[in-house]
């Protein structure tokens, strides 16, 4: 069967949020005790704009599936303009735009957010949304995607020949839920950093979680390491790669624009040391400034860094 030519070469799919990023911070304050900063932005959030606005800053054609709160609907299509990414897929939900305060140290971050019109990005998915997804080459889902979503949507995707990637985030509960094991054996590459596969396998150590990835099976196992770099098993060999030095500042978006660096490579057929380089480059040079899209690296600064630490 013919398929048209795909008009993105990524669609990302996702949760929305206004971030209120507070950086700066030495050390975190005990219950009662106040700590003060001048370094605050009010950025794009979420995970699903991080990794677009990362891919289009590496110079892919790029489409934004998601919801926000009318109020905010041309904000976030100006936003996205001027980092090349399409606003296609971006649709005015029954509700106010996700929020979220994101209070971060050189080496952690927390969060506190408010969910909003994201309750409905499922629905979106299965829907609307869809025909936007079916018109890229690759499909990045940075949601915990319901399982009913996942056998509505991924089957449509697979027999479109369009590949996808899942960064779930940090959810505990979906984590958890052996409803979720099928999704997981159908993604072509999961994304989870340390916290995320203890969930998953019951064990922070990275060689409990390969284990756990060949039983489900993961088709592509690898595993975001933070300041360590990054892992894969490519034909039956752990490979390992150390991301470069850099001054951080703050660490919000760094595992979103990791994604977007293992994306690219993705789409250039890198292979897996391939894919955790140019994600450990975008990761690590996104926490430079503070706030998750301010230091996300372009086509030239990647490279100059590549060359420079690989």
């Amino acid at each position: 069967m013919t398929h048209p030519a795909p008009k993105f070469d990524v669609a990302v799919v996702g949760e929305i949020y206004v971030d209120h990023v507070f950086s700066g911070f030495a050390t975190w304050p005990k219950p009662g005790e106040e700590v003060v900063t001048d370094a605050y932005v009010r950025a794009m959030g979420g995970g699903a704009a991080a990794t677009a606005c990362g891919l289009a800053k590496l110079g892919r054609s790029v489409a934004l599936v998601g919801l926000v709160g009318a109020d905010d609907h041309d904000w976030f299509a100006t936003g996205l303009a001027q980092y090349g990414v399409a606003a296609d897929g971006l649709v005015v939900g029954d509700g106010a735009t996700g929020t979220t305060i994101s209070v971060s140290t050189a080496v952690d971050r927390s969060f506190f957010t408010h969910i909003g019109v994201n309750h409905q990005i499922g629905a979106l998915c299965a829907g609307a949304g869809l025909a936007v997804l079916t018109q890229a080459s690759h499909v990045h889902f940075a949601m915990p995607l319901p399982r009913d979503v996942a056998d509505a949507v991924l089957p449509v995707l697979a027999a479109a020949g369009i590949t996808t990637s899942l960064d779930m985030g940090y959810q505990p509960v979906w984590l958890a839920d052996p409803a979720n094991l099928p999704t997981l054996a159908a993604i072509d590459h999961l994304l989870p950093n340390e916290k995320e596969a203890e969930l998953l396998c019951g064990s922070a150590d990275p060689a409990a979680f390969f284990a756990h990835a060949a039983a489900v099976p993961l088709r592509h196992p690898m595993l975001k390491l933070g300041i360590r770099g990054a892992a894969a098993i490519e034909h039956g060999r752990v490979i390992r790669v150390a991301p470069p030095s850099v001054d951080a500042v703050d660490a919000t978006g760094a595992g979103d624009a990791f994604d977007a660096g293992f994306i690219d490579a993705l789409l250039d057929g890198g292979d897996a040391a391939t894919r955790l380089q140019r994600g450990c480059i975008t990761g690590a040079l996104s926490t430079r400034q503070p706030g998750a899209l301010a230091a996300i690296p372009d086509r030239l600064e990647l490279w100059s860094t590549h060359d420079r630490t690989y």
